[in-house]
């Protein structure tokens, strides 16, 4: 009989070097140097919806997109586990049974016919680009894996497989093998390319599709054929789903601003929406193709009522034909407005009490000093309203309203909406009605959304961080934006376009080098410009001809319908021409406002003041002009011929107003103050 004693101790002895073992081993794992398992990830620009708009190549060449589990499709992710790492959830790094499976087949078979890897052993390989096969790096593999498993969660590691699993080439991750082999997320799929991109990683090379498309085949089939006999796929699986024969080019949407915005970060979540981009994109290059091999053009379609930018097309074809120079970027750069002033001029006038729609204008030959402007056709219409002259987009009657108005009001209200402007010589003219200033269409969409906007500007985004509502700086009061909306409103549209709808104007800037064309409806506001980017002209091009129709074509792919023009606001004076004030029954030129001796003004209370509303009345002071005086409360009348420079009228109410003053013989003042 044997000592027990001895066994005792032989026991105790055993014990303790298995518990020895175990530290020098937990020690072992632990010394593990990992390599960085935050590898770079393409850059990526999406849409509104997190649709991918545009991804960039990592440094070394690669598509490498990052993902999550929860960002494929979950039955993808049951056929990746059960196929390649069935024991994964309760695995340690290594699988013994998976070892001794291989083993045996190996003995069995006389060649390897399984590895036995887990999936966080093949990890392992990918993040330290490892061998496969041979022992020391079997066991390298091991040792990293045991590592990670103490280290990660069985989430993150799974997300690093699908993140660098390769699928041939320069492909890297379950996104952009989806991508580049099915020109999808990889959110739903269906079994056979499941099992495809299941197949791909064992061996990416020999087995593409493109190049290989026999052993593909036989690769993904093997992966159904033994999921279903397991029963995780049902026995009706196609198996002659057509195999892929290249790869899909990466999404390029939007390849001007997601240039402009590339700056190192790993994303940027875009206003844009992928679908409007889409089509704004093909609807350019459509356009450009019939309007002739030189010309480009550019799209930008926003919200007005958000500031959301929803598309931005910089050219026909990023990467097209030379002579378009697609790669220059036609939403910023800077071109001669032509005419898409003019409307910002008459909703100022408004303003000033200087002309109404209803107004009677002289069109006939003005000069100012050396400066004698002409009508676009050299014709004279002699007395028109204001509305028919800014539908006819004539030039005499709105230089007369710049002149009056003096050109530095104008281009003070194009600051204030934003507007990165370019003036010769840096002192605006009279010419700056006329396009003589240098703007883009990003500015130009702007301003014409601000118009929409009841007359406050807003601030266009392209970047969901940086989106904000305007900041309350008022171009217009809301019935001069609305009067000017109302005239656009009327003017004809193109051939087979409904009329009514869109309020918009074109432009065409001088010597034909720049057709416009930007317009609003209810919720939207879309700019056109077509025209050649080195800036030489194109003869015979006007912008009524060429960019309305991209116009309407625009809004007819952004939605089935327009949103209604609002109603006029409450205050907006709507009369016939021999109704109004005498004063703005005829426009006068500014020599003959101030004929009299005394300059006409509103002397209390100053421009930009703050007062108490006492007793629910406003006192103002007026000196210079000739009696009686007209008197308009944030564009509506208050107060009619008056002949006392001493004048209370009704408190229009808390907050901002804007009172106009004019006389018998057509001046006019005006201040906005505050009232509490």
């Amino acid at each position: 009989m044997r000592n027990p004693a001895r066994l005792l101790f032989a026991a105790v002895v055993l014990l303790g070097l298995a518990g020895a073992g175990r530290d020098a081993f937990d020690r072992w794992v632990d010394a593990t140097v990992l390599p960085p398992v935050l590898a770079e990830t393409s850059p990526e620009i999406r849409d509104r919806n997190g649709v991918l708009l545009r991804a960039f190549q990592v440094g070394d060449g690669l598509w490498r997109l990052p993902v999550t589990a929860s960002e494929v499709d979950p039955a993808y992710i049951r056929m990746l586990v059960r196929y390649e790492d069935r024991r994964f959830a309760s695995h340690r790094g290594v699988d013994p049974l998976a070892l001794l499976r291989a083993v045996g087949q190996a003995i069995a078979n006389g060649q390897t016919v399984s590895g036995g890897s887990t999936l966080t052993m093949q990890v392992a390989r990918l993040i330290e680009d490892g061998p496969t096969g041979r022992w020391a790096g079997k066991l390298r593999q091991m040792r990293v894996a045991l590592a990670l498993e103490r280290r990660l969660d069985k989430e993150r590691i799974l997300d690093l497989y699908l993140t660098h699993a390769p699928f041939g080439g320069n492909l890297e991750g379950i996104r952009a093998g989806s991508l580049a082999w099915f020109g999808k997320e990889p959110k739903r799929l269906t079994p056979a390319q499941a099992a495809l991109l299941i197949a791909l990683p064992q061996s990416p090379e020999s087995r593409r599709p493109d190049r290989h498309p026999k052993a593909a085949r036989a690769a993904r089939n093997r992966v159904l054929d033994r999921l279903a006999g397991e029963g995780i796929l049902p026995r009706t699986a196609d198996r002659e789903e057509v195999l892929p024969d290249r790869q899909r080019p990466f999404p390029q949407l939007a390849a001007h601003l997601a240039d402009r915005l590339r700056d190192g970060a790993p994303r940027h979540d875009l206003t844009l929406d992928a679908g409007i981009q889409s089509r704004m994109e093909n609807l350019v290059h459509d356009a450009a193709r019939r309007a002739g091999s030189r010309i480009s053009a550019a799209v930008i379609v926003a919200d007005h009522q958000s500031g959301r930018i929803l598309a931005s097309v910089g050219s026909p074809g990023y990467s097209g034909a030379a002579q378009r120079e697609g790669f220059v970027d036609m939403t910023r750069a800077i071109r001669s407005p032509g005419s898409l002033l003019k409307p910002l001029i008459y909703g100022l006038a408004f303003d000033q009490g200087l002309a109404h729609p209803e107004t009677l204008i002289h069109d006939g030959p003005v000069q100012f000093g050396t400066y004698a402007p002409q009508n676009f056709d050299g014709q004279f219409r002699g007395d028109i309203r204001v509305r028919a002259a800014l539908q006819q987009s004539l030039n005499i009657p709105v230089v007369k309203l710049t002149d009056a108005l003096g050109p530095a009001r104008i281009t003070a209200a194009l600051e204030r909406s934003g507007a990165e402007l370019h003036i010769p010589g840096n002192k605006p003219g009279l010419a700056v009605s006329l396009g003589g200033l240098g703007i883009s269409l990003h500015d130009l969409v702007q301003l014409y959304a601000a118009l929409a906007n009841g007359g406050e500007a807003v601030s266009l985004r392209s970047e969901e961080s940086t989106l904000h509502r305007s900041n309350s700086t008022r171009l217009l009061s809301t019935e001069a934006a609305w009067q000017v909306g109302n005239i656009l409103a009327g003017l004809p549209p193109p051939p087979g376009a409904r009329a009514g709808v869109l309020a918009y104007k074109t432009g065409t800037s001088y010597g034909h080098r720049d057709t416009w064309a930007i317009g609003f409806d209810g919720r939207h506001v879309i700019g056109v410009w077509m025209g050649r980017p080195d800036g030489t002209p194109v003869p015979g091009a006007f912008g009524g001809d060429v960019a309305a129709p991209v116009l309407f074509e625009a809004f007819g792919r952004l939605k089935p319908a327009f949103d209604r023009l609002p109603p006029p606001p409450p205050a907006t004076l709507i009369t016939h021409s021999a109704d109004l004030p005498a004063p703005l029954q005829r426009f006068r030129a500014r020599s003959e406002v101030f004929a009299s001796a005394d300059r006409f003004e509103l002397a209390f209370p100053p421009d930009g003041a703050r007062l108490p509303s006492d007793n629910g009345r406003v006192t103002l002071k007026l000196r210079g002009g000739v009696a009686p005086f007209l008197i308009l409360a944030n564009g509506a009348p208050v107060a009619r011929a008056q002949h006392r420079r001493e004048i209370e009228i009704p408190s229009p109410g808390i907050g901002f107003s804007t009172f106009t003053v004019t006389d018998s013989k057509g001046a006019s003042d005006r201040i906005t103050i505050r009232l509490d």
